[in-house]
């Protein structure tokens, strides 16, 4: 991308939306954006976020084996991880469920008690309605289920989406995330940093960097599950000729374990 015109970069990201990793990546990385939108979400006017690191940040501590995709400091010390989903295909509660579990692990001073484990805010945005009950916000909270009482383990889960409008506030910024472009007078700061990153060569210089970086990491992934695919399709070629799990493993240089699963998967396809 580094030949490509200033024009050229622009028609790359002009369809990409707030709601698309690639793109909020590059928009979360300010923390004034961040607290501009989590002071109508979290329902706080006054609420500051000091600091913000997102996944491609070098300051990362994450690894990419979790997606985080903005995890926001706040003045008051509290931690605020914002993900965004476009698509309903995973279990998006379990998702929520783990990557707040390694926040928390991660954030945490080994020899802390837990009354000084940080409180944590998990703000969940998608383009769809994950719990199809017709609302635009879902708060998540831990009860005693024989009283209904709250119980305050310092985890705080709000889930956000642009499938529903109940004519909030929160139902209008959700709307912007839907769009390409974004102008509108309750959100300042999201209208100046979309422009910026649509049209300023700085903005859209740094969104296409991001691109790269997600196209590079696709192409490794490709090659690396290939490269599993084309061992076990030979694993399956020796078994079928008669070799032994021990005899493969020490051909492939693999577990045997593995072995055992293909032979035990292809004599389930055989008896099927």
């Amino acid at each position: 991308m580094a030949n490509l015109t200033l024009e050229e970069k622009k028609k790359k990201v002009r369809d990409l939306r707030p709601i698309d990793d690639v793109f909020f990546e590059v928009l979360a990385d300010d923390t004034a954006f961040c607290q501009e939108i989590l002071r109508v979400i979290l329902e706080d006017g006054q609420l500051s976020v000091e600091d913000v690191i997102v996944q491609s940040s070098r300051r990362n501590l994450y690894g990419r084996s979790v997606r985080l995709d903005a995890l926001c400091t706040l003045g008051n010390g509290k931690k605020v991880n914002i993900e965004v989903q476009r698509f309903h295909n995973d279990d998006h509660v379990k998702r929520v469920r783990f990557n707040a579990s390694v926040i928390t692990a991660r954030e945490s001073q080994t020899a802390a008690a837990f009354e000084d484990i940080p409180e944590l805010y998990v703000v969940y945005l998608s383009e769809f309605d994950i719990f199809q009950k017709g609302f635009t916000t879902y708060h998540i909270e831990s009860v005693i289920r024989e009283t209904g009482a709250p119980v305050d383990d310092g985890l705080k889960r709000v889930f956000v989406n642009a499938a529903v409008d109940d004519g909030t506030d929160i139902a209008c910024l959700m709307s912007c995330f839907t769009k390409k472009m974004v102008e509108n007078p309750k959100f300042p700061v999201f209208t100046s940093r979309m422009r910026a990153l649509k049209e300023e060569e700085g903005g859209v210089a740094a969104v296409c960097d991001v691109m790269k970086k997600y196209e590079q990491i696709a192409h490794s992934e490709g090659l690396a599950e290939g490269r599993a695919e084309g061992q076990r399709s030979m694993i399956c070629r020796m078994l079928a000729r008669g070799k032994t799990p021990e005899e493969i493993a020490d051909f492939c240089g693999c577990e045997i374990d593995e072995i055992k699963a293909v032979e035990e998967a292809m004599c389930t396809t055989v008896t099927v």
